[in-house]
């Protein structure tokens, strides 16, 4: 199974509109005649129309970091799909390990979110991971397996092909360490087995699941080698247009 990669820039909270339009164009060149992987721009939703208006007809998408799972309502703060639908976003990351330890965000939630995504076409990235102390204490499939359970309830086979996953151990997030291409690989296939128990064979092996975890250009080469991983999620090393460009051209 031929499963295109995908390589997603988080930027997290960085970046003003003047410091996103200027990354795009510089960062477009190192990319114009890229047709290997998908690739998407994840600012924040200050960014999100500018980004989009500066990539257009480049071929490289836009998603935003997050969003609500309700259409509109008095929900204070927050973002609809609607409304990142209405300026031309295709992509939107959830579930983020950052979202779960800073703003209380579940599986639960999380699932909320990804039913909503889907019913407005959006492309969703759901990340699920481990932390430090759960790798140390032999858990890390046990997280996995109940993550997965979790954000994939109750989506039917027939409307997850859209679904992209992320793994992200979150011991590997913005420390410098990196998970091997071995562990990132086995915890790849410890999700694409339960994705499989859940929504069949042929939805798992259509699948694409990225890795996140202190991507670099001089890393990425090494896991993206791997069968099991399908692109990247890639946060600090996104920042800088030729850094990300030499990952997207691993």
């Amino acid at each position: 199974m031929t499963r295109k990669p995908l390589i997603a820039a988080n930027w997290k909270m960085y970046k003003t509109p003047a410091q996103a339009q200027e990354f795009v164009k510089n960062f477009l060149p190192l990319v114009a005649r890229h047709e290997r992987d998908e690739v998407v721009l994840c600012p924040s939703f200050t960014s999100l129309s500018v980004v989009i208006a500066a990539v257009t007809g480049s071929g490289v998408a836009v998603g935003a970091q997050n969003m609500y799972s309700a259409d509109e309502g008095a929900f204070t703060g927050e973002i609809s799909p609607l409304m990142l639908k209405a300026i031309g976003t295709t992509h939107v990351i959830l579930g983020h390990s950052e979202r779960r330890q800073y703003f209380c965000e579940t599986d639960e939630t999380i699932n909320r979110k990804l039913h909503t995504a889907l019913r407005h076409e959006l492309t969703p990235i759901v990340c699920v991971g481990e932390v430090l102390a759960e790798r140390e204490a032999g858990k890390t499939e046990e997280v996995l397996l109940r993550q997965t359970r979790g954000v994939l309830a109750g989506i039917p086979p027939e409307h997850a092909a859209p679904i992209v996953i992320a793994y992200e151990p979150v011991w590997a997030i913005g420390t410098g360490k990196t998970a091997t291409p071995q562990i990132a690989s086995d915890a790849h296939k410890v999700i694409r087995g339960e994705v499989a128990k859940l929504l069949g064979a042929e939805v798992a092996d259509k699948l694409r699941i990225l890795y996140g975890g202190s991507v670099k250009p001089d890393n990425a080469t090494a896991l993206m080698s791997e069968s099991e991983i399908d692109g990247a999620l890639v946060g600090g090393a996104s920042l800088d247009p030729q850094s990300f460009g030499k990952i997207v051209n691993y």
